[in-house]
């Protein structure tokens, strides 16, 4: 017998730590581990870190076997790990039916448990009695199980349990937009049993979905049916949440050590390696300790100030918890392998000495890694006094058996006995390595040999979609249906994927179906209720988007392949010649470089080869033996028939109707102006001059007959739709009005011919207003407003005040989205179609340029509206009435444009194009910016000069600047063509709650040092930083719906204004600024000390005049900030003289 080695003998001493640590607490029926002696549930997350040692080990033996017992040992540890790992699997699927609730209904109640008994398997706790979903958990157990298969272990048995990991994959796709109670089981901070979306399950979920896509869960001995399929938007998704949050850990936390195994071991799910690097250093710079590192700021758990005989936190109490929260051992251990994947000797080096200094000697001086450690009851006062300087003691449980595993698994790789790779077959380590420039391919078809033939006498010489049969193309749509009956299983209910729309990673992929390749048109060309797709620049913009998108996210092997149809819409109003747009995208397509991305255009056999490919396994006939389950057959009946397609595109024409509250729209309502001195009174903006005009029978009722005559004699698109629009509220949609001689009239029926004729010579306003009649479906309206939230942002809609403007802080169907919207619109569908609009836009620049939402924690689509209305009276020069006009007229490119330059705060041009095609047509208006001569960009930066094309009656002058429509007075003695440009400024800023960077951190501080805030009778009191910390989101949100009280942006902004002269004050080393501080008072008084200089200077009423609603000197909101004459000058006396009595005199004297 060979003598054993001294790397087998060391190996030996890790085996028998893992045994008396680990394994000698797995139950024998189940392979589950309790948690400790007192707890002997099992939970999910602490299972699978617990059994990596034992994974761990049992590699080492398998690469160090001296003996042929190492070999056998090597296969007995690996025989625990997958015990476990189907003793879990056990558990979870036990509770299927939950799992295909949770994929439709997202809530809490549905979710699959965080705990088990670990003797049978069974739930110990109800589903309302725990914070039970956590998704990390469940993404934790998916990825080791991805790993785990990857390195030779054989976990999934049948291809029930495949269908089962499948639907799992559909539980957690979604992480993205799920607030769940996180990683320590609490949610909210104060553990008020308050979900919230956590960045560490967001990570996880993103690892999950990336390791298990295209794994076979056979292993080599799999065929095509036991692969898993992920989308990759879904993942894409994820990233973009998760680059949003961080180094954030949630809306309660502004750090959390637990973005360890986010950012490095086992997520590595952050590409970014400078995220990556802040994110290290928050956590080091914030919650290291001597003994380990905090979970996060304020955590109560286990100090000495914590209640044990309650689980929940009063707001206020959280600040007893700070510097003495306790610290955790077991960070150090994700720091050590941390140091071992990304190579760094030094950190692996201190970070175990550091650990060996807090590790425990239990029998026969086996080290053990405690829970925690605690600051002693006696010794709280001083620790508070001096942070890090009192001798904790350690609490909890003993081993900490999710800590010691990954302690043991650390030192056997900083020892050599196994390399990084190994316990990552998967190579999730290299996620920060640059990727390679993407170049994405085009293939363009036409629809017809009509549209063929127009772009041959272009130049571009394109295939029909019938010349590039086999390959077959089909609209996004059928891909989702066709995901749909992924993961179905009907002997365990499971029902596949939920329908939801495809993503351009998703549709930018060839399609291996049934032994025929499919490739599918991006989404944005399947709008088929909504009218985006009417407005060509518009589609143009969209691909535009697309293309920097898969620029940015391709991470498939092979090149990404758009799809884009030629269709007889993209044609000019003749049907002779393309839509300019649509041609000069193909052209510079063709130059091979379009909306930031490398673009290679050719046929799509050209691309076969170099294309992403994917097999679609679970649409291939079951054999006739049935031994896959009957799913399989079932859907092969159903496509076997040649055109299995078009059960697929039986499209819903089912329309959700309602009854306005009020007739309006026959002439359409303005919006209110921001700055209209006489706001109109709520019964005269509803002014319904169609009334005048019914005509009435004898009896004096509403004569339908004459009516339906009118509506065949007038010509005017504007009246037909009026008429129809009075006969849809007085008569129902579905009322005969017998105005053909032949076939059906119905109301609906005629609508929708209206809306195809003015669809097609593109009257927006007209389209708008019939697309509001008749409900049609904004696309992804839900899935933008998502969006938007998952980003951290709240959205409200409708106009200010409370509580018609209504916040939306957490994702809704669909169906009482629309319904929130219409209730806030008061009945008004410009305001109501405008709103669902501007949503989509909104979600589209959140994905594109996130940068424009710096600071921004609350989305008011209302101001915004009202903005641009605001914005175009001005440029124009017109009434609130034209303007809004204006705006229910602009195409869909032009209004997401204007929303640009709203949201970047650019200066931009106005031209009111004099072109009328049609006596109908309102006059189109036209923005962008003016810059070099040429073609003017949406995006370009710099800030352009306004020139408003309008024909000027003589006398008057055309203004310049930023658009603003200049009194009288103004245009006589105004030398400056910057007038309006600084309240029209605080106008884009208040309307957007754009703050300066660090506000909300500076507004804590004053919270520090007064009693609170009053904003026009709201108190922000300064017992708000007893619970909140500087940085969480949470107290922005909380400081902003402060703030949110005042209605009129430009206002709101002077408020800010005069809340950061105050934390300059609170700068100042002084204990207190004073009790509670009404801010809008140094407003007025600021306000007053400017009116008395410009008296004395000689400025009259006239100039002086003053917003009525405020109160407030309209000539200050237009003054700059610096200056002798701005607006912090005048603020800061005023703050001076109302806190004067808390300052050293000397300040004054300064002031």
């Amino acid at each position: 017998m060979r003598s054993r080695s001294n790397s087998g003998v060391r190996l030996d001493g890790y085996a028998r730590l893992v045994h008396q640590t680990i394994l000698c607490h797995q139950n024998p029926v189940t392979g589950l581990l309790p948690a400790s002696y007192d707890q002997k549930d099992a939970w999910v997350r602490d299972n699978v870190y617990s059994i990596l040692a034992v994974w761990g080990l049992g590699l080492a033996y398998r690469k160090n076997a001296d003996r042929d017992e190492d070999k056998a040992k090597a296969y007995e540890l690996e025989q625990s790990v997958v015990k476990l790992m189907r003793g879990l699997l056990n558990c979870m699927i036990r509770q299927v039916d939950k799992v295909e609730s949770f994929k439709y209904s997202q809530n809490t109640k549905d979710s699959l448990h965080a705990k088990y008994n670990t003797k049978t398997c069974a739930t110990v706790v109800g589903d309302d009695q725990w914070g039970h979903l956590q998704l990390d958990a469940t993404s934790v157990y998916l990825l080791f199980l991805a790993q785990m298969t990857a390195s030779g272990l054989h976990i999934i048995h049948s291809l029930d349990e495949v269908n089962f990991i499948q639907n799992l994959v559909f539980y957690i796709e979604a992480a993205y937009k799920t607030a769940d109670f996180g990683i320590w089981e609490r949610g909210d901070k104060t553990n008020q049993g308050i979900s919230e979306l956590n960045a560490s399950s967001v990570g996880m979920a993103k690892a999950a979905l990336e390791a298990l896509d295209e794994l076979d869960l056979f292993g080599v001995k799999g065929g095509p049916q036991s692969v898993i399929h992920v989308l990759a938007d879904e993942v894409q998704h994820c990233q973009s949440i998760l680059n949003s949050i961080l180094p954030r850990a949630s809306t309660s936390k502004e750090v959390d050590a637990s973005l360890l195994s986010v950012i490095s071991f086992p997520a590595f799910a952050v590409e970014d390696n400078h995220l990556v690097e802040v994110t290290k250093q928050e956590i080091i710079t914030k919650l290291q300790g001597r003994y380990g590192c905090c979970r996060f700021l304020r955590d109560g758990y286990k100090t000495p100030k914590e209640d044990p005989n309650r689980l929940y936190y009063e707001p206020a109490e959280l600040k007893l918890f700070e510097n003495i929260e306790c610290e955790w051992p077991l960070f150090w251990t994700y720091f050590i392998l941390d140091g071992v994947f990304t190579g760094n000797a030094e950190q692996v080096q201190e970070y175990r000495e550091a650990l060996e200094e807090v590790l425990i000697k239990g029998k026969n001086g086996v080290p053990l890694l405690p829970e925690l450690y605690s600051v002693p009851l006696d010794k709280v006062n001083e620790e508070y006094q001096n942070p890090h300087t009192v001798d904790r003691v350690p609490m909890g449980k003993l081993p900490h058996m999710w800590g010691q595993s990954l302690y043991i698994l650390g030192s056997l790789i900083a020892e050599g006995f196994l390399a990084p790779g190994e316990i990552d077959p998967l190579n999730r380590r290299f996620s920060t390595v640059p990727k390679p420039d993407v170049v994405v391919q085009v293939s363009i078809l036409a629809e017809t040999e009509e549209i063929k033939a127009i772009l041959k006498d272009e130049g571009i010489d394109v295939e029909t979609i019938a010349e590039v049969y086999p390959i077959r193309v089909q609209p996004a749509r059928i891909l989702s249906h066709i995901y749909s009956s992924l993961g179905c299983n009907s002997r365990m209910r499971l029902s596949g994927r939920p329908y939801r729309h495809m993503g351009v990673l998703g549709t930018s992929k060839l399609y291996d179906i049934r032994k025929t390749i499919f490739t599918f048109t991006p989404q944005f060309i399947d709008q088929q209720q909504f009218y985006l797709a009417l407005d060509n620049n518009m589609i143009v913009e969209m691909l535009r988007t697309d293309l920097s998108y898969l620029c940015s996210r391709w991470r498939m092997t092979g090149h990404p392949t758009i799809t884009f149809p030629i269709s007889h819409t993209m044609l000019d109003e003749d049907g002779t010649s393309l839509n300019s747009s649509i041609l000069a995208a193909l052209r510079k397509m063709q130059d091979g470089y379009f909306g930031g991305a490398r673009v290679q255009t050719g046929k799509l056999s050209e691309f076969l080869t170099t294309s992403c490919c994917t097999h679609l396994s679970f649409m291939d006939p079951g054999p006739e033996s049935k031994l896959y389950s009957e799913d399989y057959n079932d859907n092969y009946s159903k496509l076997e028939s040649c055109d299995w397609m078009n059960d697929y595109d039986s499209t819903s024409n089912d329309v959700h109707m309602y009854l306005p509250t009020k007739i309006v729209q026959a002439s359409r309502p303005s919006f209110n102006l921001l700055d209209s001195l006489h706001p109109p009174q709520e019964d005269q903006v509803l002014s319904v001059r169609v009334e005048m005009h019914f005509p009435r029978n004898q009896s004096g009722e509403v004569d339908f007959k004459a009516l339906v005559l009118r509506l065949k004699e007038t010509s005017s698109f504007q009246e037909q739709a009026d008429i129809l629009y009075m006969l849809y509220t007085m008569k129902g949609p579905d009322w005969e009005t017998g105005l053909y001689d032949k076939g059906s009239a119905t109301v609906r029926e005629l609508l929708t011919e209206l809306y195809g004729k003015v669809g097609e010579i593109r009257h927006w306003g007209l389209i708008r207003y019939i697309s509001g009649i008749l409900r049609k479906k904004v696309e992804a309206l839900d899935e933008a407003c998502t969006d938007l939230l998952s980003h951290q942002k709240h959205l409200t809609v409708g106009l200010p005040p409370e509580p018609r403007e209504k916040t939306i802080s957490a994702p809704l169907p669909y169906e009482v989205l629309t319904q929130m919207i219409d209730e806030a619109s008061e009945g008004d569908m410009s305001i109501s179609i405008l709103t669902q609009e501007i949503m989509v836009y909104l979600a589209m620049y959140m994905r594109t340029q996130p940068g424009l939402f710096a600071e921004m924690f609350r989305l008011r689509i209302g101001l915004i509206i009202q903005v641009m209305a605001t914005e175009l009276a001005h440029s124009l020069r017109c009434s609130a009435e034209e303007a809004t006009d204006g705006l229910m007229n602009l195409s869909p490119s032009a209004m997401k444009n204007l929303l640009h330059h709203i949201l970047s705060g650019k200066e931009f041009g106005v031209e009111r194009s004099v072109r009328f095609s049609d006596s109908n047509v309102s006059p189109a208006i036209a923005i962008h910016e003016i810059g070099a001569v040429g073609a003017t960009k949406s995006e370009r930066a710099g800030i352009m000069q306004l020139k408003s094309e309008i024909k000027q009656s003589p006398g008057t002058s055309l203004t310049t600047g930023s658009g603003f429509f200049l009194s009288a007075h103004d245009q006589q003695t105004s030398k400056d063509n910057r007038q309006g440009q600084w309240q029209r400024r605080r106008r884009l800023d208040g309307a957007l709650n754009r703050v300066p960077i660090g506000f909300y951190q500076k507004v804590w501080k004053v919270l520090q040092k007064c009693h609170g805030l009053s904003v026009e009778g709201f108190v922000l009191p300064s017992s708000t930083t007893r619970e909140m910390t500087p940085g969480e989101i949470k107290f922005s949100v909380h400081v902003e719906s402060v703030l949110n009280r005042v209605p009129q942006p430009e206002y709101r902004q002077l408020l800010v204004e005069a809340i950061l002269v105050l934390t300059m004050m609170a700068d100042i080393e002084i204990h207190s600024i004073g009790s509670i501080i009404a801010v809008e008072k140094i407003v007025h008084i600021a306000n007053d000390l400017f009116l008395q200089e410009q008296k004395t200077l000689g400025a009259d009423d006239i100039i002086l005049g003053k917003d009525p609603a405020s109160g407030i000197c309209t000539l200050l909101y237009d003054s700059a900030p610096s200056g002798r004459f701005g607006t912090m000058t005048y603020l800061s006396k005023a703050a001076a003289t109302y806190v004067q009595e808390f300052l050293p005199h000397s300040i004054c004297a300064m002031q």
